[in-house]
C-alpha cells in the first residue's frame, strides 16, 4: 500500500507540477493558532512540515528561530505538539504532516515511545535534522515498521558515494539541503546550479522523490519547478513575525501568502 507521501507526489506528477510543502513550528504564536494555520493553509499545500520547538536549533536560522522562541515562550511541550497533528489529522486524514525536529526530544522520552506518540496522534514522516546517515539506520528501519516515511537529508558537500547509500536506504522522500546555510538564508547559489546538483542527485534513483528546501521564497520558487518538491519555511515564519509586529491575524495572512506561492507552481 502506497503511503500519503508517495500517493501526494503521484498526483503532483500528472498534474505536472512540483508539491508545494509548507513549513511552520508547532505553537507559533499559540496552540490554537498554530492548529488554524494548518487548517487554512492545507487547502494550498500539498504536504505539511511542522516543526517540534527545540531551545538550540543548529540548522534553523533567525525566522524559524524566532517562530520556536514564541512557541517556547507560551509553553509548548510535545505532547502539546501531538495533540495538535491529531486535531489536525481529525480534520484533513489524507493530508500528508511531516513533524521536523532535532533528536535530543527524542531521546529525553525514547525512540519507542516517540513513535507510538506519532503513529497515536497521524504523522506521516520524520526529518530529524541531527541524525545523520548511517547512525539514523536503526531509527529509520523502527520508522519503516510502523508505516512512517523517516526523510534523509543531502547536502552539496554530499559525496556521491554518499548519495548512493543514503539514496538506497531511504523511503518515500528525500530533502536536498539547496546552499551550505542555516535556513533562510538569502539564496547564494543560482538556480541553475541548484537544479544542476538536483538533477546529478536524481540520476542515482529516478523514481525516488527528491525535494529542495533551504532559500525557497516567493521570489525563487518558480525558477525551481521542475524539482519533485519545494520546501518553503523561513518565509512562513517571517510572515507571521510581521504579522504580529503589525496586529493582523497571522491565520489569514499566511492563508494569502500559501496561496500564491501554490498559483506560482499550476
Amino acid at each position: 500500500m502506497k503511503s500519503r507521501i508517495s500517493s501526494i507526489f503521484d498526483c503532483c506528477k500528472k498534474e505536472n507540477r512540483p508539491a508545494l510543502i509548507t513549513y511552520t513550528v508547532a505553537g507559533d504564536n499559540t496552540k490554537n493558532n498554530s492548529l488554524k494555520i494548518l487548517n487554512k493553509i492545507s487547502k494550498h499545500a500539498d504536504i505539511l512540515e511542522l516543526g517540534f520547538p527545540h531551545n538550540t536549533p543548529i540548522a534553523d536560522g533567525g525566522q524559524i528561530q524566532g517562530s520556536s522562541h514564541r512557541a517556547l515562550k507560551n509553553g509548548i511541550k510535545l505532547k502539546d505538539v501531538f495533540q495538535i497533528v491529531k486535531k489536525f489529522k481529525k480534520n484533513f486524514p489524507n493530508k500528508p504532516l511531516i513533524l521536523m525536529g532535532y533528536y535530543n526530544l527524542i531521546y529525553q522520552i525514547g525512540e519507542n515511545n516517540f513513535l507510538k506518540n506519532c503513529k497515536f496522534s497521524g504523522v506521516d514522516g520524520l526529518i530529524i535534522v541531527d541524525l545523520p546517515y548511517p547512525e539514523n539506520k536503526k531509527f529509520s528501519d523502527k520508522c519503516k515498521k510502523k508505516s512512517i516515511n523517516f526523510i534523509q537529508l543531502i547536502s552539496p558537500t554530499t559525496s556521491i558515494e554518499r548519495m548512493k547509500k543514503i539514496i538506497r536506504n531511504s523511503h518515500d522522500m528525500i530533502y536536498y539541503i539547496s546552499m551550505l546555510s542555516t535556513t533562510g538564508g538569502k539564496l547564494k547559489v543560482s538556480p541553475k546550479k541548484i537544479l544542476k546538483n538536483y538533477s546529478k542527485i536524481k540520476r542515482i534513483n529516478p523514481k525516488k522523490n527528491l525535494v529542495i528546501g533551504f532559500g525557497i521564497t516567493d521570489k525563487t520558487i518558480t525558477s525551481l519547478k521542475s524539482a519533485n518538491g519545494l520546501v518553503v519555511g523561513s518565509m512562513l515564519c517571517k510572515t507571521i513575525t510581521n504579522s504580529l509586529k503589525k496586529r493582523q491575524n497571522p491565520v489569514t495572512k499566511l492563508d494569502k501568502v500559501v496561496y500564491n506561492l501554490k498559483k506560482k507552481l499550476i
